[in-house]
């Protein structure tokens, strides 16, 4: 699908159920002009992955999602051997009697690389699909290492497979880096990508998103539990504030209990679905009847 603009993009995107504001929807914009990744940084529930989500979905291209952990190595992001199978054929092999002869052994060990024994995982995959969305999410909890060969491959999209050669896109994968920042990436990666921070949004433009991601929620309703989100991000002493994805969460609960207008009690049964950590709880707990009077 050709985006002619940044506003059809945000257009394109507001139809999946993305609202996006005029600087996120340039920079993807520009990312797909100049064929560059995107590096999204911000705190979790921002709506970083569902950017990548929501433009596979607008332009109607498969998402390969990479999640990214610590540990993680190339093998894991490239491709591996399937050696069940390439057991299985080499016991089918020696049972035809083409394994007896020193000519036959090379044969059969060249047999063993075929391209139907090799598993793409996401990377590779990205490549040889494109076009494709490529998701790398939660780069910052991979290590320098897994770092420096995703920027080696951003910067050829191509891959080197040592029994089957190279493989390149035939068009480079719309590639997406979300980033928490629980670690600085380098500086090397950074200057690959279009960056962007995407932080909470303000109060209307979150009434907006419940209203375009849970249209069953009342309007009444949505604003008042994106009114009490804002206060308690607001917090300074919470251990993770709430992302407008757990706004969404309890938009979406207090919608299944029934619920119309947000009071004390129907608020503190349903916090669960807003705070993940006892101490958060406990806090809001304590400041609901306040936040509920403003």
């Amino acid at each position: 699908m050709q985006i002619e603009s940044a506003s059809t993009l945000a257009t394109r995107l507001g139809e999946t159920g993305y609202l996006a504001d005029d600087e996120l929807a340039t920079i993807v914009y520009l990312a797909l002009e100049m064929q560059r990744p995107i590096l999204l940084e911000g705190e979790p529930g921002t709506g970083k992955t569902a950017l990548a989500e929501a433009v596979a979905q607008a332009l109607d291209l498969p998402l390969i999602r990479l999640q990214c952990y610590e540990g993680i190595d190339a093998t894991q992001a490239l491709y591996d051997w399937d050696f069940p199978r390439q057991i299985l054929h080499l016991r089918a092999l020696e049972a035809m009697g083409g394994a007896d002869g020193p000519a036959d052994v090379g044969e059969a060990e060249k047999s063993l690389y075929d391209e139907r024994f090799l598993l793409a995982r996401p990377v590779l995959q990205a490549l040889r699909d494109a076009p494709a969305v490529l998701l790398v999410d939660e780069v910052d909890r991979a290590d320098d290492e897994f770092e420096a060969f995703l920027l080696e491959v951003l910067s050829t999209y191509q891959v080197s497979i040592p029994e089957l050669g190279t493989v390149a896109a035939a068009q480079p994968p719309i590639v997406v880096l979300t980033s928490n920042r629980t670690r600085e990436l380098h500086d090397a990666l950074k200057r690959r990508c279009l960056y962007h921070w995407i932080d909470h949004p303000g109060l209307e433009r979150e009434v907006a998103i419940l209203r375009s991601r849970a249209p069953e929620v009342p309007e009444a309703l949505a604003r008042q539990v994106a009114g009490i989100a804002q206060q308690v991000r607001s917090a300074a002493d919470l251990v993770k504030p709430p992302g407008v994805a757990e706004s969404l969460d309890w938009a979406r609960a207090l919608h299944h209990l029934g619920t119309t207008d947000l009071d004390l009690e129907s608020a503190s049964r349903t916090l669960g679905a807003l705070v993940k950590y006892r101490e958060d709880a406990d806090r809001v707990k304590e400041a609901l009847d306040r936040m509920l009077a403003r």
